[in-house]
């Protein structure tokens, strides 16, 4: 049977309903198999924070094992991202969900000392890299066209409240007994692994052995395909742009709180409310720009939304009360969100097939390293002159780069050109994901064992 490339560049149509991308069996396996995981993630943050507290008594070595989660990104994202792309997707995220269960049954051991417990934990979340680019590169093998960015949303907004309800949940238990928290992280790993292994179906990997190279040089052609393609490179910049300052209040969140706080409210619930506003932003802006605007008109909001999004923490120079700055925070958050998906949709489009998990790695160690950037260099700033002076100043230069974004993105021709030149290397006879890239829009990527099904786009 001759396969067919579905048609998923934005339309006039109205928007894909919930209802629609829900009804996908497989979607909703993937779905509820990352909420618990999220979940469990940071219930399992919570707690071993206060479990190495607990048995050191060190404000430092509790923010080490908070921080060791961020590692594997900042070490090998890339390189283990590119490993999800030599095994069928849904193994490599089964057997990553087993092997944390595991890892985390272990850290819950009630006599583990603390050096052990951030062996583990570091450990289990070099699975964390290969796991999410298998993810995403699955997710357009289920979802197309508009169904595909609604999808996306849903997920970035689950995340989000997983964040939210990982945390308060995971510091209630910890408080009660950190080792439950733990056995409830390893739980929703099996679960996880559960849902996933029977919720989805087996698809082949997109390289056999015979097609691949050495890992780092696969690794290098994932930035190669990211930034040598012009479309994938103008959503890059946009995308770790808006991570630039987007984090900023959450990460100076405590000291903000205590050292701005006039009464009004303690320094406690101020600082929660900074850290909370913008994951609660971040959810109503991917569920409402999504569910109210249709392809088009969110394709026409993208740049809008990218640069509002730092403009409203500019008022931060008027040092407002820390209320003030978790509803800036919050709309912030509402505006990086709303542009998110359809960034990410583009994406989607203009790469192609054997580059989906490399470009998820690429993508997402840049963001947890600009993040991490943004809020030490702010920190440090934050030490010789005022938090809203610094936030502010930050924010204002980060309106400055956002116009230079919006003003360089590519013309619609240089998108269709790139979107076309993906989607006819996914159509060809042949895989060569494993071989340098020529072009610099395409790479005939596409595997001869591939069905409609393998007609996918990464997510970035």
């Amino acid at each position: 049977m001759e396969a067919t490339v579905p048609d998923e560049r934005p339309s006039a149509e109205g928007p894909a309903t919930f209802r629609e991308v829900f009804a996908q069996r497989e979607f909703r396996a993937v779905f509820v198999a990352g909420a618990l995981s999220w979940v469990g993630d940071y219930v399992a943050k919570a707690a071993v924070t206060l479990l190495v507290y607990q048995q050191t008594r060190s404000v430092a070595l509790s923010a080490a094992a908070f921080a060791v989660s961020f590692l594997p990104w900042l070490l090998g994202g890339p390189v283990l991202a590119a490993l999800a792309e030599r095994y069928p997707y849904r193994r490599v995220m089964v057997a990553c969900d087993l092997i944390r269960m595991a890892l985390m049954l272990l850290i819950a051991l009630p006599t583990l000392p603390y050096q052990a417990v951030l062996m583990l934990i570091f450990a289990a979340t070099l699975a964390n890299p290969p796991s999410q680019a298998a993810k995403s590169a699955l997710m357009p093998q289920m979802l197309a066209g508009d169904r595909l960015v609604v999808g996306l949303s849903l997920n970035s907004s689950i995340g989000q409240a997983a964040q939210v309800v990982g945390y308060v949940f995971g510091a209630a238990v910890a408080a009660i007994d950190p080792e439950v928290a733990l056995l409830f992280n390893a739980a929703t790993f099996g679960l996880s692994a559960l849902l996933l292994r029977f919720g989805v179906r087996h698809r082949p990997a997109m390289t056999n052995p015979a097609q691949r190279s050495h890992l780092l040089r696969e690794t290098r052609q994932g930035f190669a395909i990211v930034f040598g393609t012009p479309v994938l490179r103008a959503i890059a910049v946009l995308v770790f742009s808006a991570m630039l300052f987007s984090i900023v209040p959450e990460g100076l969140a405590a000291a903000w709180a205590n050292e701005e706080s006039r009464g009004a409210v303690s320094a406690g619930t101020a600082q929660a409310a900074i850290m909370v506003a913008n994951p609660v932003g971040f959810i109503l802006g991917g569920l409402l720009v999504s569910r109210l605007f249709g392809p088009t008109r969110r394709l026409k909001l993208m740049r809008p939304l990218a640069v509002l999004a730092p403009l409203v923490l500019v008022p931060s120079l008027l040092d407002p009360s820390p209320l003030v700055v978790a509803l800036l925070a919050a709309v912030c958050g509402f505006a990086v969100a709303g542009m998110l998906p359809m960034a990410n949709g583009l994406f989607v489009q203009a790469l192609p097939n054997g580059f989906r998990a490399r470009a998820f790695g690429v993508m997402a160690t840049g963001v947890q390293v600009i993040q991490g950037l943004s809020v030490l260099v702010t920190g440090v700033l934050s030490e010789r002159f005022p938090i809203p002076v610094v936030v502010g100043v930050w924010s204002a230069a980060g309106v400055v780069l956002m116009v230079v974004a919006a003003l360089r993105w590519p013309d619609s021709k240089t998108v269709d050109d790139a979107i076309a030149a993906a989607s006819a290397a996914n159509a060809g006879p042949t895989t060569e994901a494993s071989g340098p890239v020529e072009d610099d829009t395409a790479a005939d990527t596409s595997d001869p064992r591939a069905d409609d099904s393998h007609r996918r786009h990464a997510v970035s």
